[in-house]
């Protein structure tokens, strides 16, 4: 099971931190305090991306799901499996997380929906408003649904790619806000966000390539 970046900060922040003793005699376990460590409490930005990546991630682990059971491509299964098991892992860590700074790991209605400006908000109500960046609205997952085959995973790698770009927007929202970003395991979840799903937007741009072209015709030679 591949274990994400951030997850293995999480478990990194509780190990205990040792003073060497002198020649001959036991380290001493030294406490926050002790060991002189500044906590900076996040920043509301903070808490907000982490709320809504949970979100974010959920609707992806159920994009999967349906992948498993409607996609035809057995190597784009096992590429969906390996995103669904990377960030299940990590919404419980972005809960953990949460709860370590005692906050709420839901994030309020308020914040459910990012509008641009001009956006038309009539279609909210139609089911084509995505509740944040990159997510796919409710009728395209219902169509995606519906899909089978073929079909379904050009869908599936067109909708994925969509909803890793929108991730990498929401980073680029928090790296925007001032003064986020400083808590160190934030920052490595961030980096890991970045660079993961920036490599796999590449990964399935060039399936979704091959899945759209054409199998070659053998001519008849005579």
């Amino acid at each position: 099971m591949r274990v994400s970046g951030f997850a293995l900060c999480i478990a990194m922040a509780f190990a205990q931190i040792v003073q060497p003793g002198a020649p001959g005699q036991p380290g001493k376990v030294l406490s926050a305090a002790e060991a002189k460590i500044s906590v900076r409490p996040p920043t509301q930005a903070d808490i907000e991306f982490m709320q809504a990546m949970i979100v974010h991630h959920s609707q992806a682990v159920e994009m999967v799901d349906l992948l498993l059971k409607r996609g035809s491509s057995k190597v784009l299964q096992g590429f969906g499996k390996r995103i669904s098991v990377s960030q299940a892992d990590e919404i419980e860590s972005m809960r953990q997380w949460l709860r370590d700074h005692g906050q709420p790991t839901e994030m309020g209605h308020a914040h459910m929906h990012h509008h641009t400006p001009g956006m038309d908000m009539s279609k909210m109500a139609s089911g084509d408003v995505p509740v944040m960046p990159g997510m796919l609205s409710p009728n395209q997952m219902k169509t995606l649904a519906k899909s089978s085959g073929r079909a379904f995973d050009q869908l599936f790698l067109t909708g994925m790619i969509q909803h890793h770009t929108g991730a990498l927007d929401m980073v680029d929202d928090l790296l925007a806000a001032g003064g986020a970003e400083q808590d160190n395991l934030l920052f490595d979840f961030v980096t890991d966000i970045d660079n993961t799903q920036s490599a796999e937007i590449k990964i399935m741009q060039s399936m979704l390539a091959k899945a759209a072209s054409p199998k070659p015709v053998l001519k008849d030679k005579r």
